[in-house]
């Protein structure tokens, strides 16, 4: 051996499968999962990714401005709408969030809200069409609702000339018609459409289709055509004394109050329903009719108590759980004089799919009531879009949205009655078919991930912080006046801070774990960094220790 050359240093031995003594053939991955948050959001919203932006904007060099901005364009890669689902959306990735294991989950819709929110303060444009020359071709969409828009909006930032035609006189659909701006206020909503809108989409409001333009000119005139006619129509209740004057059906109820009609309500009401609908119904009756009233809502389910009906139990709105109408008694001048109602259990569902009712013997109670308003379901109604739909209550499509009939795609209340952030998500893939049938490019497909739960994660390496709470007006400043917002959010410095509460589960954030407890030197940090990435593994050198996979706290590195 020349005395010039240094001697060959050995690596250094480790313990091997099964017991052998020596190097380890495992070596380290980054594999990005799936996190709970982003499986469960309707929306299909890159949750992790958004908050990321905001929590690790110091380490890749970002201002707060540039860091919120990017927060916002990449929540409008999905949905045009994170200032309306930040305060409506009923967030189901909360309750399936990994933090709970911890402390609590992240408070996602609130850091919705201020990220759409903030899009609005700074005025921050929709991404419109860059990609070179229009393809040219028109779609027509029916309905400016959720999932209207959200079609047309996809459509018109890939070059598609998009009219929307609706028939009521302003676009939103039932964000407009069937949530009360106690809850959603107009000028959110108004703001948030106006984006699309000036991208380049035509709307043509008090347009209905089958009466000011027939469905055929729509389809002789457009390439393709997305439907998404909302459920306007309420259903009614079989039972004695439904028909006649003082009763009201919640949907057309909401939509009159929306329009500005005042209904004709006495000062003891009974609102009847299992949604939504039926809590925004009481609540509204609060407003209009003040303090003297007397409003007794029966939910026809026993649910967790959800924050409306909350709010409607503060509002001194009489809730009765698993309780429905089983008749309505009236004088002999045909007014309603009480409502009795029924206790009910809940059986198997039935062919609409929701859970049977089932009367408890002995069940009966009255409660005085002058006016009733049924919230007990609703559909759209498809009669007046030509002999073709026929008796049809609802379409079937695809997993695109596609139907049975040539060049028409669907979405929303017309498929199934659901959320707005569902919506939004069918919106979304009916557009994403329709450019690739009329451009004949293929939909790309999101790339598998595995999921992760809390038990891939290394829950006290992260700091115990807690859940930022919203504010709300006092009750009795919110009942006063119909436009009041009642959910005021959280402060900018909180949703800053809530950011940071994301486990970034599945995906790197930077800790820098696996670059410290590294041996061999064999994790190296990238010279440019961005959200989510930080190192690279050379696999020089590794001899398969495992510490840094062991270390990692979000997840992201495992061996192979």
């Amino acid at each position: 051996m020349s005395l010039l050359k240094k001697p060959a240093i050995a690596k250094p031995l480790r313990l091997a499968p099964r017991g052998g003594v020596g190097v380890s053939a495992a070596r380290p991955r980054q594999v990005e999962k799936l996190a709970p948050c982003a499986m469960y959001c309707p929306a299909g919203n890159d949750i992790r990714g958004i908050a990321a932006l905001i929590a690790q904007r110091e380490k890749t060099g970002l201002s707060l401005e540039e860091a919120c901005d990017r927060a916002w364009r990449l929540a409008v890669e999905t949905t045009p709408f994170p200032a309306v689902l930040g305060r409506i959306c009923a967030h189901p990735c909360e309750s399936r969030c990994n933090r709970k294991a911890k402390d609590s989950a992240v408070a996602i819709n609130s850091l919705e809200r201020f990220v759409g929110d903030w899009g609005l303060m700074r005025r921050l444009k929709l991404p419109g069409y860059d990609g070179g020359a229009s393809p040219g071709a028109q779609v027509a969409v029916i309905g400016a609702g959720p999932a209207g828009m959200s079609c047309a909006y996809q459509l018109v930032r890939r070059g598609y000339r998009v009219t929307v035609f609706e028939s009521l006189p302003q676009a939103g659909g039932m964000l407009r018609y069937g949530i009360p701006p106690h809850r959603l206020p107009r000028r959110v909503l108004d703001d948030e459409i106006h984006r699309i809108v000036d991208l380049g989409v035509e709307l043509r409001c008090a347009t209905p289709i089958g009466t000011a333009i027939s469905l055929d000119e729509v389809h002789r005139d457009f390439a393709a055509v997305f439907l998404s006619i909302g459920a306007h129509v309420g259903r009614r209740l079989d039972v004695v004394g439904a028909e006649g004057t003082g009763v009201y059906l919640g949907a057309d109820f909401l939509r009159r109050v929306a329009i500005g009609e005042r209904p004709q309500l006495g000062n003891k009401i009974v609102v009847v329903g299992g949604g939504n609908t039926a809590i925004d119904a009481a609540r509204l009756c609060v407003r209009l009719l003040g303090a003297g009233a007397e409003i007794a809502l029966l939910r026809q389910e026993n649910e967790t108590i959800s924050n409306e009906l909350m709010g409607a139990v503060q509002e001194r709105v009489r809730v009765e759980l698993l309780a429905t109408v089983a008749s309505i008694e009236r004088a002999t001048s045909g007014c309603i004089t009480k409502v009795v109602a029924q206790r009910v259990d809940l059986g198997a569902p039935d062919a609409s799919a929701y859970p049977a009712l089932q009367p408890v013997s002995g069940g009966t109670f009255d409660i005085e009531a002058d006016t009733l308003i049924l919230a007990v379901g609703q559909r759209p109604d498809f009669r007046s879009l030509g002999r073709a739909f026929g008796k049809i209550t609802s379409l079937d499509v695809d997993a695109s949205g596609k139907t049975r009939f040539t060049g028409m795609w669907s979405g929303g209340d017309a498929v199934r009655s659901g959320t707005a952030a569902a919506a939004i998500a069918q919106g979304r893939r009916a557009a994403l078919a329709i450019h690739a049938q009329l451009s004949g490019e293929t939909v790309q497909e999101s790339p598998h991930r595995p999921d992760i739960g809390p038990e891939r994660l290394k829950l006290d390496y992260y700091e115990t912080k807690p859940r930022a709470e919203r504010k709300t007006v006092p009750v009795a400043d919110r009942v006063a006046d119909l436009s009041i917002e009642i959910d005021q959010g959280i402060e900018p410095a909180q949703a800053l801070c809530e950011a940071t509460r994301c486990l970034s589960c599945g995906r790197c954030f930077g800790c820098e774990r696996c670059w410290m407890f590294c041996t061999p030197a064999d994790i190296a940090k990238l010279p440019a960094v961005a959200t989510g990435s930080y190192f690279r593994i050379k696999n020089e050198a590794c001899d398969g220790c495992k510490k840094c996979a062991e270390e990692c706290p979000s997840g992201f590195l495992e061996m192979a």
